[in-house]
C-alpha cells in the first residue's frame, strides 16, 4: 500500500495538520496489518483528534476514501463464559452452536460495540447433562 511506502511523508503532513488546529497530539508512525492502518500517537486521541485523522486519510491520494472505516481507540481482547445455557434450543431438536450464538450477539443490543476476536466455542459439560458452557473471544475499546 503506498500509504506505508510513504509513512514518514504522512506522519510529517498528519502532524503538521494536527499543530495547524491547535492540537496536542503528535503522530508518531503508521503501520498497517492484514485488514486496517494503525496510527500510532504520543498520547490516548480525543474524539476530534480521531475525526482529523479519518479526514487525513480519506483525502491522502492513494486511498479510495469508500473503504476508510470510522477509527477507534486501542483495544483489548477479553473473554466471557457464560455457563447455564441449555444445549437444545427451545422448541427444537436442534444443538447449539457457535453459528448460533454469534447471531444471538448480533441481535443484542448490550453487544453493539463488541467485535468477536475468534467464532464461539460451545462445550457440552458432560455427556449426560444437557447445559453448556460457551466461552466468547472479544476485542472490547478501552477507556
Amino acid at each position: 500500500m503506498n500509504l506505508i511506502k510513504e509513512s514518514r511523508a504522512y506522519v510529517a503532513n498528519l502532524n503538521r495538520a494536527l499543530k495547524s488546529i491547535k492540537l496536542d497530539i503528535l503522530v508518531n508512525f503508521i503501520c498497517s496489518d492484514a485488514s486496517s492502518i494503525i496510527v500510532v500517537s504520543n498520547k490516548v486521541a480525543n474524539l476530534s483528534d480521531l475525526q482529523t485523522i479519518e479526514y487525513y486519510i480519506k483525502d491522502a491520494s492513494h486511498i479510495n476514501s469508500n473503504e476508510v472505516n470510522s477509527p477507534r481507540l486501542p483495544q483489548s481482547k477479553s473473554y466471557l463464559k457464560i455457563i447455564g445455557l441449555s444445549y437444545f434450543q427451545e422448541d427444537s431438536t436442534n444443538l447449539l452452536n457457535s453459528n448460533v450464538v454469534e447471531k444471538i450477539i448480533k441481535d443484542n443490543h448490550i453487544f453493539n460495540n463488541i467485535i468477536l476476536a475468534s467464532k464461539p466455542h460451545v462445550i457440552k459439560v458432560s455427556l449426560k447433562s444437557d447445559m453448556t458452557i460457551v466461552w466468547i473471544n472479544i476485542w472490547d475499546v478501552m477507556i
